[in-house]
């Protein structure tokens, strides 16, 4: 990091610093990013405090980052993997890590500020931050996404001096402590803004057709872009699709774009596949149903958009904490359940019906969309930006 001198650190250069620490995907940066946007706009004329994003070094991090023009900082920390080495890149990982943290804590900036507080989004790269700054004496509020929280927060959640959670957390996931519950967490960018009908034309589609929305998440899932594509082709699929005049939007995740659209050139569906967007906005507000992981990031735009949507949750968590953090949309009746079997004609034989009764039957789709609409306001982000501003 870098700044003026603290000898001409002006009063604007003395407010707060907040540090927002996570990375290694979109559902740990894009929530932090939004309650950033609340700060921001609940501070107003006053001017918020300074903020700094901590993420990983992957190139899913800079590519969410970079646009914004927002400072980030690409933390070397790594990810616990059982294989060989796994563990000795953690420990360096984690070493270099805290030693980063240390760096950042203690430098010029912060000394001449009137404080900091470490905003910890969980995650790899939250874990080691938050051991420096505790060492420190900073403050600390962690912020948990997911129903089953993750080796990270329960870690982090035995250090925070205050924890909101934005899924319900059983109380055995909970280390004794505090959890403040908050509705979802959803940026600016990601919230419909425009009629569907000019999202629609925004994004080069047809306007008068029907879509069908398909995310793995920033990083996209093979398995998921697989069942889709195994649809498509599937002569139930097909008809599907055509007869109700269904146009496609796909992110699939880096380097997964090639195989799902050479599938709908194949069955003649008219689709966009790309790896990654930033127009999230623009997809939702163009959408009719989605099909989607269970990821929190995804549960948050569907309730903030209601979208009505199978989700799938993620099949390679042996916790299978996706499947928690669907409950508040399933259980309201504001979305389908499936089950990600990866194998696709697995997939098709179990998971094609529900797709199929989304795509072509409008009542069902209503009657979805009606029982999102009553789930209330997915406004986390203001909440905890007004605790963070609240001391």
């Amino acid at each position: 990091m870098s700044g003026p001198d603290s000898n001409t650190l002006s009063a604007t250069a003395r407010r707060p610093l907040l540090v927002f620490v996570g990375g290694g995907s979109g559902g740990h940066i894009f929530p932090a990013l939004a309650i950033d946007e609340e700060v921001t706009r609940l501070c107003g004329s006053a001017g918020p405090p300074h903020s700094l994003f901590v993420v990983s070094d992957r190139a899913i991090d800079e590519k969410i980052m970079s646009p914004t023009g927002l400072r980030f900082e690409r933390s070397p920390a790594r990810p616990l993997i059982a294989r060989p080495m796994g563990l000795v890149r953690f420990a360096r990982g984690w070493s270099a890590a805290k030693k980063q943290a240390r760096a950042i804590l203690t430098g010029r900036e912060w000394s001449a500020r009137s404080g900091v507080h470490v905003v910890a989004m969980g995650g790899f790269v939250a874990g080691p931050f938050v051991s420096a700054a505790t060492s420190l004496g900073a403050s600390v509020t962690m912020v948990n996404l997911d129903a089953i929280p993750g080796k990270a927060n329960a870690y982090i959640a035995r250090r925070a001096d205050r924890i909101f959670t934005a899924a319900r957390v059983p109380a055995e996931h909970r280390a004794g402590r505090e959890w403040n519950e908050v509705p979802p967490i959803v940026r600016g960018a990601a919230r419909v803004s425009r009629p569907r009908a000019e999202c629609r034309a925004a994004l080069s589609l047809d306007p008068s057709r029907p879509v069908l929305m398909v995310t793995g998440g920033s990083q996209g899932l093979r398995s998921l872009n697989n069942f889709v594509g195994a649809f498509g082709a599937s002569p139930a699929g097909q008809r599907t699709l055509r007869e109700h005049r269904w146009q496609v939007l796909h992110q699939t995740g880096r380097n997964l774009d090639d195989a799902p659209r050479a599938a709908y050139q194949a069955a003649g569906i008219d689709a966009t596949v790309v790896p990654f967007t930033d127009q999230m906005g623009l997809w939702w507000g163009a959408a009719d149903v989605a099909v989607c992981t269970a990821g929190a990031g995804n549960i948050a735009e569907i309730w903030m958009n209601t979208v009505p949507a199978l989700l799938l949750p993620y099949p390679h968590h042996k916790d299978e904490h996706q499947k928690y953090n669907a409950l508040p949309l399933t259980e309201a009746g504001g979305a389908l359940l499936g089950k990600d079997w990866i194998d696709p004609q697995r997939n098709l034989a179990h998971n094609a019906g529900l797709l199929e009764s989304l795509l072509a039957e409008e009542p069902r789709r209503a009657a979805l969309r009606a029982n999102l609409e009553k789930l209330g306001p997915a406004d986390g982000a203001a909440r905890i930006a007004r605790a963070l501003l609240d001391g």
